[in-house]
């Protein structure tokens, strides 16, 4: 009768999580179409890297933007994020006489293509992929701002993608537990970040790592645990004393070559999207060695071989190759060399590192504020005259960062104490969380305090902090799993059905506070609604 039941709940629970993964789609794609081109977070320089794939060119150096770029970039762009450089935002030049309109894309074609593309190092996975999607726009008939706007629409994929990825994890994890499952993929849902609304690669590493973070907690398990609900008035318990059958005894030591296959694939892919993902490769790597000694202390060495040969075989030759083509063109392994030059950055001598004001009370709460807000809201700015301001309504980014360090805590004690309620695979699968939310947010705090910025625009040398949320996103699946698992226990003496009502009342405001702090873009005369 329990299996009945349980296999009930789980068909219940995909329907939702099928319906969530809808209504992302649907949200990205308003919200991607509201916004006109381009925006602030470099979404010049990653389109014009996307045509360059389109064409099968990969860059050797900084090169100036394409030609084919620059029509896009002087036909499209509304200087809603930047303000224009003098005068009046001008309507657009689909409305203006067709010689003014000729006239001005030869002059603003003209400055664009002068400008240097700082993003031609960044690793080439998003923009193969970015690069086909587009010609698959243009050989289905789409052009001009459409096809623009098409390029974005991709982001739906990925964003659906991590929503139901999002709920595997939740489920393999703590499969007793419907408001964790459910709650993962609800966040991710509705998470208002607007990096998924934007032409850039950030928008690959959230699906991933969390792909990889899967494959780890699978490392673990031979199989999906068993999906047993335990009655207690109707509700399903957070955890039992008694892990589900799959995790018990030795049956963790023994992951498939397919297993080690998929891991290193994930784990490839998630290089290959985004260089800052490398403090959670480094985590993922150290799990690995940590889970093989574990087999090597227990004499089952020989039996972690043939996953650990699969994940070498299927991540060293597509990382190795980047790197080396990274060496032979920019001068360094991961190209970041090149970005530092174009940006004057500097390494501070060692004796400075400790003058920076992150140690410092006031300096630490401004980093952390303005990376959680970041995560949590994005980078957007928004022309208000005479200066443009980060889209964001006031107070919102460290009501973000106490929400965020709140869960946190409550989430903790699940990861530094062993507690009956708990199995010791779930309370690994959380430590593994913390570790990766650390090592990225020490990661940016390393940079920050190791870099002089010169006269770098941001982060820079009177405000050294590195406030980009949208870096961090790779441990996005992990960092919401804590925050849901944080809310549950803060909840504990309630049911689910009051759990699941404040989780609703929580996502319902993230979502009205998205609506009024975007609303601007709506009206835009630039954006898809308004194209001709």
């Amino acid at each position: 009768m329990q299996d009945v039941t349980g296999a009930l709940a789980d068909s219940k629970e995909k329907k939702i999580v099928l319906l969530l993964c809808l209504l992302a789609a649907i949200r990205v794609f308003v919200f991607s179409a509201a916004f006109p081109f381009f925006n602030n977070v470099d979404e010049p320089a990653h389109f014009d890297l996307v045509l360059q794939y389109s064409h099968g060119r990969v860059p050797r150096q900084v090169e100036n933007t394409s030609k084919e770029a620059s029509i896009y970039l002087a036909l499209f762009c509304s200087c809603a994020f930047f303000g224009p450089t003098f005068g009046p935002i001008p309507p657009p030049p689909w409305t203006q006489p067709v010689e003014k309109m000729q006239k001005d894309l030869a002059f603003n074609s003209a400055g664009w293509q002068m400008q240097k593309n700082y993003e031609d190092f960044q690793p080439p996975l998003y923009y193969a992929i970015a690069g086909f999607w587009w010609d698959l726009g243009k050989w289905i008939g789409l052009s001009g701002g459409r096809l623009l706007y098409w390029l974005r629409f991709l982001n739906i994929l990925p964003v659906a993608g991590l929503v139901w990825l999002g709920y595997c994890l939740a489920a393999l994890i703590f499969p007793r537990n419907a408001f964790v499952t459910l709650g993962v993929p609800l966040l991710l849902a509705f998470m208002p970040q607007t990096a998924f609304y934007s032409i850039g690669n950030d928008v690959l590493s959230p699906l991933c790592f969390g792909a990889v973070f899967f494959c780890l907690i699978k490392w673990w398990s031979t199989g999906q645990p068993a999906r047993r609900r335990e009655e207690n008035g109707g509700e399903a318990n957070f955890g039992a004393r008694e892990a589900p059958a799959p995790f018990r005894g030795n049956s963790a030591l023994k992951p498939s070559a397919a297993l080690g296959a998929a891991t290193g694939l994930a784990f490839a892919a998630t290089y290959l999207s985004k260089t800052t993902n490398l403090p959670l490769l480094a985590v993922a790597l150290a799990a690995l060695a940590a889970i093989t000694w574990r087999s090597a202390a227990r004499q089952r060495f020989r039996e972690t071989l043939p996953a650990l040969a699969a994940f070498c075989v299927c991540a060293a030759p597509f990382i190795l190759s980047w790197m080396i083509w990274c060496k032979l063109n920019f001068g360094d392994l991961t190209g970041s060399r090149m970005n530092m030059n174009y940006f004057g950055w500097t390494v501070k001598p060692f004796n400075e590192w400790w003058h920076h004001p992150i140690f410092s009370i006031p300096g630490f709460w401004t980093y952390l504020r303005g990376q959680f807000g970041t995560f949590w809201q994005g980078e957007f700015a928004w022309f208000h005259p005479p200066a443009a301001h980060p889209m964001a309504l006031p107070g919102t980014d460290t009501a973000w960062t106490v929400l965020s360090l709140a869960l946190l805590a409550a989430a903790l004690p699940i990861a530094i104490r062993p507690r009956a309620e708990f199995a010791p695979f779930q309370r690994r699968a959380v430590q593994l969380s913390f570790v990766c939310v650390l090592a990225a947010l020490g990661f940016f705090a390393l940079t920050s305090i190791m870099y002089d910025f010169h006269n770098a625009p941001n982060p820079s040398h009177d405000r050294p902090y590195f406030h980009a949320g949208r870096l961090l996103l790779g441990m996005l699946i992990p960092f919401l799993l804590l925050c849901i698992c944080g809310m549950d226990r803060l909840l504990c003496r309630f049911g689910n059905s009051t759990k699941f009502v404040a989780l609703g009342l929580m996502v319902s405001l993230m979502f009205a506070l998205e609506i009024a702090t975007d609303w601007p873009a709506f009206g835009n005369a630039y954006n898809w609604f308004h194209l001709p």
